[in-house]
């Protein structure tokens, strides 16, 4: 059964509300190459005491050794929030063909938001992008997650 961008964000969200349970912001992020998911990560960056442990970048690596190629060539990465500098740094260099993501990061956001560099002139590997794919209710988790967070 082919899935749709929506039935992929939410085996996403799904992952982001494992992040959450372990005292993380909830973001998840899948990988998928010809429609079956090849590796899956939310984010550990408290948990593993590792900045670089986004959501993304764990599903990167999973996706690096599910392949054993460094290179993502022809997949799909879903993710609930619109990836950072760091991630879409990764996401260029592993040659990752597409993003998908929920939620807009109006602070750190790289695709779209605080920075537009999917089409930077220095890179040489430009993503496509498709942002806001469920995204009231990617927004929704991490607004409840920092609301429960300042009480």
């Amino acid at each position: 059964m082919l899935m749709n961008d929506e039935a992929w964000m939410r085996r996403a969200i799904n992952l982001a509300h494992k992040a959450e349970e372990v005292g993380e912001v909830p973001v998840g992020a899948i990988i998928v190459k010809d429609n079956e998911c090849i590796s899956e990560g939310y984010n550990l960056p408290i948990k593993n005491n590792d900045p670089t442990a986004h959501a993304e970048i764990v599903a990167i690596r999973d996706a690096g050794l599910q392949l054993d190629n460094y290179r993502l060539v022809d997949t799909t990465l879903f993710v609930t929030l619109e990836p950072c500098v760091m991630c879409l740094g990764a996401i260029q260099h592993a040659r990752i063909k597409r993003i998908v993501f929920g939620a807009l990061d109006e602070k750190r956001g790289a695709v779209c938001s605080a920075l537009s560099l999917t089409k930077a002139s220095y890179a040489n590997h430009h993503v496509e992008w498709t942002g806001g794919v469920l995204a009231k209710e990617c927004s929704e988790l991490l607004s409840a997650f920092f609301k429960k967070r300042r009480k």
